[in-house]
């Protein structure tokens, strides 16, 4: 299936990703902002905005091919994202002419690229339980930015089982991008010894249950399933080749991707259908399917709904475009 540019409209809401996904590139140290999806704890600690949605137009936004100046001016015209430059820095045009200046690619080859960079998955098979087949357009009209999923937040200790607050995945996302958890995430990279560092990120951490909202931490007391699988690598010695492949599966779409804690591992958090299987039964299909495809083991926690995952830093956090 060639890749189209309406089918990579259609999967970034007009183009809007793609220019965030570039600015992002030039300016790593600043987030997304399409909804006031900021924490309820901290509000990013006053973290500046890539780019910033306001209806189907941009705030000024910076432009890395006019010094860094705020004269980037970006909106939606007929179902594509457009972009202009107040003082003319560039010439005007849209979203895959200002791709083309980024990767200094045009054509089919900058299309393939978008699909690849952006990890749209156009053309690939979607779904564990799927059989690949077309998929029918989806009308611009109808492109809705869907709702990231909500989950249970623990403040630490890992001892403390009664939740803080509900968080979304988006929420999540920026906060370990961010600086929350610099500190205690580079402290524990630099203890020696195995015991001491479980007991100090057991003390220090902050943890989320990434499969659902809880009452209190235990499989019982489930309130609601958020969708979502956290698989566990541990002890990874080519965590960027790992996690490349993980991006491009040919079967799961990756909702987070991230480094542990330690330094040495991967959480990769994805979607599952529980009208197809249940959670437990999921978790054993992708732990199969991972030893066969990656040669991989996967730590076993992943089985228990209430599993706690521990917050890290980790500044190249990756998070499913569908949802900036």
């Amino acid at each position: 299936m060639e890749v189209s540019r309406k089918a990579i409209l259609d999967k970034t809401h007009y183009g809007l990703n793609i220019y965030a996904h570039v600015l992002r590139h030039y300016y790593p140290g600043e987030i997304d902002s399409g909804d006031s999806s900021t924490p309820n704890k901290d509000k990013s600690k006053g973290a500046q905005t890539v780019l910033s949605l306001s209806g189907r137009d941009c705030k000024p936004a910076k432009n890395p091919f006019n010094a860094d100046k705020p004269t980037l001016l970006i909106k939606v015209v007929d179902g594509c994202a457009i972009h202009t430059d107040s003082e003319e820095a560039i010439a005007q045009g849209n979203v895959f002419d200002f791709a083309a200046l980024h990767f200094s690619l045009e054509g089919q080859a900058l299309l393939d690229k978008l699909n690849e960079e952006l990890h749209l998955r156009i053309g690939k098979q979607q779904g564990f339980y799927a059989q690949a087949e077309s998929q029918p357009a989806v009308a611009l009209s109808e492109i809705v930015k869907p709702a990231a999923p909500v989950f249970s937040y623990f403040n630490k200790p890992v001892t403390n089982v009664t939740p803080s607050w509900q968080a979304s995945l988006i929420e999540v996302y920026n906060l370990i991008k961010g600086n929350e958890f610099a500190s205690c995430t580079s402290t524990l990279r630099n203890i020696p010894d195995p015991k001491e560092a479980r007991k100090y990120k057991a003390q220090n951490f902050d943890y989320v249950t990434f499969s659902g909202t809880f009452s209190k931490r235990n499989d019982a007391n489930l309130q609601r399933h958020s969708g979502l699988l956290t698989i566990d690598f541990d002890h990874i010695q080519d965590i960027p080749s790992l996690k490349a492949a993980l991006l491009n599966d040919h079967y799961f779409e990756t909702e987070l991707l991230f480094v542990s804690p330690s330094g040495d591992g991967l959480k990769w958090v994805i979607p599952i259908d529980l009208t197809q299987a249940k959670h437990q039964d999921y978790f054993k299909a992708v732990a199969n399917y991972v030893s066969h495809t990656y040669q991989l083991e996967i730590d076993q926690s992943g089985k228990d709904i209430s599993r706690a995952c521990f917050l890290p830093h980790d500044s190249e956090i990756f998070i499913n475009p569908k949802y900036l």
